[in-house]
């Protein structure tokens, strides 16, 4: 069967650790304009991951990138590895601890009753370190220059979180979210709930709607499989343009 990647394909992508999202579009559609012998053509992903965060991300390709807010508005789930009793300035391991709190007082407990009130609608300001947009610029770009960064809070929704493993100081949890929500700054407000600090360790995206790791390839398993595919439809190169990110989540 081929793949007709100008009237549009839905591609699911497992993102590399390291990489950011604007880097996964760049290499699939670098190489699917070398595989289609085009110079443009539109590509976008349907939800922002952190360079430092792993895990689903849809792509869509020519006519799908229609479809991308409809991916966006789809329910996301994330296992999240948390460190309490310690800050940095970007909420994750991108940035150096800045400073540590007290943990003896934190049970087991106490983390699962406090998760139980980050469940339903919660109001959350997204970390200076996001792809928010201020003044025209995304927020990261501001908060990496040393530039203070104010970010009004956002509604959004927490429909589950769970408590997969509680390794005091470390904890992991399930999180199933809305559109728009920050697990890194979840995690700064867990630990301000706890009456101490926390950070991110490492960030899992493991569904988006109905697509699992399990939908997804590695980068090399695409570049692979992208060997194999019959090209099928017409090619207007005229029509080609090209789409570099999308909003965040």
């Amino acid at each position: 069967m081929g793949a007709d990647f100008k009237s549009g394909e839905i591609l699911c992508i497992n993102k590399p650790y390291t990489w950011s999202s604007f880097a996964v579009v760049n290499k699939v559609r670098y190489m699917l304009c070398r595989k289609m012998a085009v110079k443009k053509l539109k590509v976008g992903h349907t939800g922002t991951l952190d360079p430092l965060a792993t895990g689903v991300m849809i792509l869509c390709t020519g006519k799908a990138t229609k479809r991308i807010e409809e991916f966006q508005y789809q329910t996301k789930e994330y296992v999240a590895h948390i460190r309490l009793g310690a800050t940095t300035p970007s909420y994750d391991l991108e940035k150096p601890i800045d400073a540590t709190y007290p943990t003896e007082h934190i049970t087991r407990e106490l983390v699962e009753e406090t998760l139980k009130d980050f469940v339903g609608t919660i109001e959350q300001v997204p970390p200076s370190f996001s792809a928010c947009m201020v003044d025209g610029k995304r927020a990261y770009e501001l908060a990496r220059k040393g530039e203070e960064v104010q970010l009004k809070a956002k509604t959004l929704v927490i429909d589950e979180i769970e408590l997969l493993e509680c390794n005091l100081p470390d904890i992991v949890i399930r999180v199933v979210c809305s559109k728009g929500t920050y697990i890194r700054a979840l995690a700064r407000d867990i630990g301000e709930a706890l009456q101490s600090g926390a950070h991110l360790t490492g960030l899992e995206r493991t569904r988006v709607g109905e697509t699992t790791l399990s939908d997804c390839m590695s980068i090399d398993e695409f570049v692979d499989w992208l060997e194999t595919v019959e090209l099928s439809g017409t090619l207007d190169t005229s029509e080609n343009s090209e789409i570099t990110d999308s909003p965040q989540n």
